[in-house]
């Protein structure tokens, strides 16, 4: 299992045909999860790992894997507030997630399956549950249920005092000029809308959001078809690149290839970091990349595009 995801080379052609995989892992049940695999480094069985004290609820310790402190989380506890009661079996996915590496313990891992985002469904709505969902995917006749590791990340930070300059987008001041230009957001991770939103209404633009890609395009063409044209004040869109029904790349193809909203400024701005998003960039036309989530860096690139329209 430690060389689950050795050869990202092979799964790069995924990202841009709307197709991702999914690592499939359980807590204790038969409900099987999924995150992304271009998330995870690696998978291996859990060490013994050394406790923290005063630390949140949800961490488990901290394992020593090739030398390094590795903060390990129990994702069950998270999401419900029952953590895994098993002693063994159990495993940590090592994860990187806006620039920063961490383990999640869960009760054991499945397998990876490769499926269309349009196969993704958006979580249901109501109940608790569905509060920490992304999106839902039915595979073996089961319906898996892929976690928003973002929010349960930004809610560990904020009860652990951790800077909300940082993940929740204060301190940033407004820009004169902006208020005359918008901006469309496109995230299927409420908690990342939320710091996204708040950095930008903190510089002054107005803020449009979507939940993902499909959305996203035919709120563009929307605003094409208006008299005069709605595109007249978009300043930017600034997608995600994992979403349901629609992933970034290929919203930005998408867009590119249709001569009315072809122009438009793109950002991608997403948890998936690496060298491989420079040249998916390139491929699919976005103007730039940026990896989640620093206030102060997403507001320099957006009073940077206000600083070229004036100019």
């Amino acid at each position: 299992m430690a060389g689950i995801i050795d050869s990202v080379d092979q799964r790069t052609h995924l990202a841009g045909r709307n197709r991702m995989e999914l690592l499939l892992f359980r807590f204790e049940g038969r409900q099987r999860y999924g995150i992304n695999v271009f998330k995870v480094r690696e998978v291996i069985p859990a060490p013994e790992l050394s406790l923290v004290p005063q630390a949140h609820p949800a961490s488990r310790g901290i394992a020593y894997v090739r030398g390094q402190a590795l903060s390990v989380l129990d994702l069950s506890y998270a999401i419900s507030g029952h953590g895994i009661q098993k002693e063994e079996g159990n495993y940590i996915i090592i994860t990187e997630y806006n620039r920063q590496v961490q383990g999640f313990l869960v009760g054991g891992v499945d397998r990876i399956i490769n499926i269309n985002w349009e196969e993704v469904m958006p979580p249901p709505s109501g109940g608790s549950a569905g509060n920490y969902l992304t999106a839902v995917a039915r595979y073996e006749e089961q319906m898996i249920q892929i976690v928003d590791v973002e929010k349960v990340l930004g809610e560990i930070n904020r009860d652990s005092g951790v800077d909300p300059k940082t993940t929740e987008g204060g301190g940033v001041d407004a820009t004169q000029g902006a208020e005359a230009y918008k901006v469309l957001v496109v995230d299927d991770s409420k908690m990342a809308l939320t710091q996204i939103q708040r950095t930008l209404e903190d510089i002054g633009v107005r803020v449009v959001t979507k939940m993902n890609g499909k959305e996203a395009l035919e709120q563009l063409k929307s605003w094409a078809r208006q008299e005069p044209s709605g595109l007249s004040d978009l300043l930017m869109v600034v997608s995600d690149i994992e979403m349901p029904a629609m992933d970034g790349y290929t919203l930005t193809a998408r867009l590119r290839e249709d001569d009315s909203i072809s122009s438009v400024y793109v950002l991608l701005h997403s948890s998936l970091s690496g060298v491989f998003n420079t040249e998916m960039v390139r491929r699919v036309g976005a103007d730039e990349f940026l990896a989640k989530f620093h206030a102060d860096e997403l507001a320099d690139r957006v009073r940077g595009r206000l600083q070229a329209l004036g100019d």
